[in-house]
C-alpha cells in the first residue's frame, strides 16, 4: 500500500474509459516485468511514495539482497513532504519495518534518477561492496525509465526492476488523484521517448499503440508533468 503522499488540492477531473484504457496500456508498458531473485544490492529510488520503501523492506527480509541503498534529496514536489530529503525518511521508514541499520546505506543528494543510480553505486563502491547485480526498486511507473537509465550509467551490472505489485486501479485510488498520477505516467514516457537522445538513458522500442496512447492523452490534457521545453 502507498503511503505518505501528498497530493495537490485540484479540481477533480473526470476520466473517460477511452482515456482510462489509454492510461493502462502505458501503466503496463512502464513495468519491465522482470521476476524478483537474488541479488548484490537493492537501490530505492526516492519519490513521493513511501510505498517504495515499504515494499524495499518487504524485499529485503524476503532475503533477495543484504544491502539497500536509499538514494533521493529533496525536489520541488517533496520537500514540503520530507523536509530532511527523500532518503532520510525511507530510510526511517524502513527501520520501523524491521530492517537492521546495518543493513541500509543512505544515499542523500541525488535530484534525478540518473544520480540515484550513480551516487549510489559509488556509496556501494565506498562501503568496499561488490555489485554484480542490483535490483531498482520504484514507483510501478518508473520501472522502464530506471531501467534505461541503469543501463546506460552502470552498463556492467545486471539489473532487475521492481516495484509493489498493485494493479492500475489500486494505484490511482491509493495516490486518490487520477489525472495526477496519469500526467506523471505520460511524462514519464516522454522521458523514456527523449532521454537517450541527450544520453541520459538507453533507446527503447516504444510499440505503436502505446504511442498512439501517448499521443491522444496529450492532446487531451494530461500534460503537467512534461519536461520543460
Amino acid at each position: 500500500m502507498n503511503q505518505g503522499v501528498s497530493v495537490p488540492d485540484r479540481e477533480q477531473r473526470v476520466i473517460t474509459d477511452a482515456q482510462w484504457n489509454d492510461a493502462k496500456l502505458i501503466w503496463d508498458f512502464h513495468q519491465t516485468g522482470h521476476e524478483p531473485r537474488p541479488c548484490s544490492a537493492a537501490i530505492c529510488l526516492g519519490s513521493h511514495d513511501l510505498g517504495a520503501a515499504t515494499f524495499a523492506a518487504k524485499q529485503y527480509h524476503a532475503g533477495l539482497f543484504p544491502v539497500l541503498v536509499f538514494s533521493g534529496g529533496n525536489s520541488p514536489s517533496t520537500a514540503a513532504l520530507y523536509p530532511r530529503g527523500e532518503a532520510v525518511h525511507f530510510r526511517e521508514h524502513a527501520l520501523e519495518l524491521g530492517v537492521p541499520a546495518d543493513a541500509i546505506l543512505l544515499e542523500p543528494n541525488a535530484g534525478n534518477t540518473g544520480q540515484n543510480i550513480t551516487f549510489s553505486r559509488e556509496v556501494l563502491r565506498e562501503a568496499g561492496i561488490e555489485v554484480g547485480s542490483v535490483m531498482l526498486i520504484a514507483m510501478p511507473y518508473m520501472e522502464r525509465r530506471a531501467y534505461a537509465t541503469c543501463r546506460k550509467v552502470w552498463p556492467e551490472v545486471e539489473v532487475v526492476c521492481a516495484s509493489d505489485p498493485l494493479d492500475f486501479a489500486d494505484y490511482v485510488k491509493s495516490i486518490g488523484d487520477e489525472k495526477l498520477v496519469i500526467d506523471t505516467m505520460v511524462g514519464d514516457l516522454q522521458r523514456v521517448i527523449e532521454y537517450p537522445k541527450f544520453g541520459f538513458a538507453i533507446e527503447q522500442e516504444v510499440p505503436g499503440d502505446i504511442y498512439a496512447a501517448y499521443e491522444r492523452l496529450l492532446r487531451a490534457g494530461f500534460d503537467s508533468r512534461l519536461l520543460e521545453s
